[in-house]
């Protein structure tokens, strides 16, 4: 069993899922600044600072979480893989419900003594609710991503009453590696334009203030469900424009509703690309954080180099 980490002057840090776009990014943000930063990795460790987990059946052990300041859980399969088959669907559940449990657990076992922990979920939490303002207290959504948060979020509230809990309800991400992935491919081809209507509005969020809130919500010590989307509403022809302005590049073109299912499949096109939901990080303003990137433009501009 792994030993407990000698170090608790609030400055080390346990992160499960450091091997994603977001935990990379979270992980070396920690580390310029100084935290030691504890990763739990699915294969035997390779380092001091990695703990092995969830390759066998045994628990995590508690041990690995105590003198930290926060555990971060940011596991789950990619939701940008197509198309979303029965069996991926059940991959997209369990890789996130199975990590959040263990880490839930281990946390419950510390008692008084647990960090707090910091698990991710999704804006997919809401659905689709068009002409809604949906902050935290908005309930949720009915659609197999809505369905998939909330599951997510239990698995994350069953670390106790007693522990301090937060759950990130993200927006996709305004980097290449995540929501521009298509897009990015789409524009360059010079086949961009607006997706279905265009008119629905895409909660978004730029990666650098995505890992900046979550050091907020750790700094602050926000527990409950925590919205990370950018401050300024905007449209799936919003960012699409602004990318095509960014590469020089055309937006014209639009994507037909029903070629988007027959390609993807319902589910993922009607979460991720006609859903339309207005998301406002109301816990986050409230208590003090300030955006680097205000709007998708700015966002847009920070992911992606201008064309020549």
């Amino acid at each position: 069993m792994p030993e407990a980490a000698s170090s608790d002057d609030g400055r080390r840090v346990v992160v499960a899922g450091a091997s994603g776009l977001v935990g990379e990014a979270l992980v070396e943000s920690l580390r310029t600044d100084g935290f030691t930063v504890t990763t739990l990795v699915r294969r035997p460790a390779e380092a001091a600072d990695e703990v092995e987990w969830l390759t066998n059946a045994e628990p995590l052990d508690p041990a690995v979480l105590a003198g930290a300041v926060a555990v971060v859980g940011l596991n789950g399969a990619s939701i940008g893989r197509f198309p979303w088959t029965g069996s991926y669907k059940n991959t997209l559940l369990w890789s996130r419900i199975a990590p959040t449990r263990a880490l839930a657990r281990a946390v419950r076992d510390l008692g008084t003594d647990a960090p707090h922990f910091v698990s991710a979920s999704a804006v997919g939490y809401y659905g689709s609710r068009p002409g809604a303002r949906l902050a935290e207290d908005a309930r949720r959504g009915e659609s197999f991503l809505a369905d998939l948060c909330g599951e997510w979020e239990a698995a994350a509230f069953g670390a106790g009453a007693d522990a301090a809990v937060a759950v990130l309800r993200t927006a996709p991400i305004v980097h290449p590696r995540g929501v521009l992935k298509p897009l990015l491919l789409l524009t360059k081809a010079g086949l961009a334009g607006p997706i279905g209507r265009g008119t629905q509005v895409w909660p978004w969020i730029s990666l650098e203030d995505e890992v900046r809130a979550i050091r907020h919500v750790i700094d602050a010590r926000l527990t409950g469900p925590v919205n990370l989307a950018g401050p300024t509403r905007a449209t799936a022809n919003d960012l699409g424009f602004a990318l095509a302005v960014r590469m020089n590049r055309p937006f014209l073109l639009r994507a037909p509703v029903w070629g988007m299912k027959l390609v993807l499949g319902p589910d993922a096109t009607d979460a991720l690309l006609t859903s339309d939901a207005h998301v406002v990080p109301e816990a986050l303003l409230q208590s003090g954080f300030e955006f680097t990137h205000s709007t998708v433009e700015d966002a847009v501009a920070a992911a992606v180099p201008a064309a020549a």
